[in-house]
């Protein structure tokens, strides 16, 4: 039976991917800030057939309760986790945060500083045991500046290179480290938005988490299409990618 934590679990692709886990049996220790709303992903996970599903009531933006959590998982997983799934984070408002710095420094500390901070907790508990899988979720925004988001952009190219650096640092002490990069994805988030067919759904992107967890890839675009089409836009000269509105 598999260890599963899932910080940031009331999120769509985080609660899709926890369903597969429950299908699989795992043993699932869920963190998130809304009571309610944990709880009703909880219940459904367990009767999806979960071995076992606990829940951890935090705001994962406040870093000293990290340390708390972290311990409480592996107390009621029975050690630490195989999967550690990071999924959450902030999209904000562009017109926002082009002008309010503070609202830029809150996507910065949800999407960058806490991840960074809870990321580097888990791995030292999963070198210190030498195996497990860290599994965070980043953006294709990552992959570079817009100036239709440049905020969160930041936030996100900053993550993927965090977990580059991470992967890097922890593979040849057998533990494995993801960087999922979604293209846009129907959820709550994603509601204000007019939908296209580059929309996926949060059960799309799971299975694709699941099975790029499988076979222990570094990196993994979902869907896949987004890998050359984020290739052809690296590839444009500055001089003409500012010119761009997008």
């Amino acid at each position: 039976m598999k260890r599963v934590l899932v910080l940031g679990a009331t999120s769509a692709i985080a609660e899709a991917t926890a369903r597969l886990h429950a299908l699989r049996g795992g043993a699932l220790f869920l963190v998130a800030r809304n009571p309610a709303r944990l709880k009703a992903v909880a219940d459904d996970l367990a009767v999806r057939g979960a071995g076992r599903v606990e829940a951890f009531v935090a705001d994962l933006n406040d870093l000293s309760h990290h340390a708390e959590l972290l311990a409480a998982a592996e107390t009621a997983l029975g050690g630490p986790p195989d999967v550690a799934l990071l999924a959450y984070g902030s999209l904000g408002t562009a017109v926002v945060l082009d002008r309010d710095p503070d609202a830029a420094v809150d996507v910065l500390n949800t999407n960058l500083v806490s991840p960074v901070a809870l990321l580097t907790l888990v791995a030292a508990r999963l070198e210190k045991v030498g195996r497990g899988t860290i599994v965070g979720i980043s953006s294709v925004a990552g992959d570079r500046g817009r100036g239709g988001n440049a905020v969160y952009g930041a936030s996100k190219a900053g993550f993927t290179a965090f977990l580059s650096g991470l992967r890097a640092r922890l593979w040849r002490g057998g533990v494995h480290v993801l960087t999922v990069k979604p293209g846009q994805v129907d959820t709550p988030m994603t509601a204000h938005m007019t939908k296209s067919r580059l929309f996926a759904t949060p059960g799309l992107v799971a299975r694709g988490i699941l099975a790029a967890v499988d076979r222990q890839a570094d990196v993994v675009y979902l869907p896949w299409f987004w890998r050359p089409i984020l290739a052809a836009v690296r590839a444009l000269p500055e001089r003409i990618f500012k010119q761009l509105r997008i």
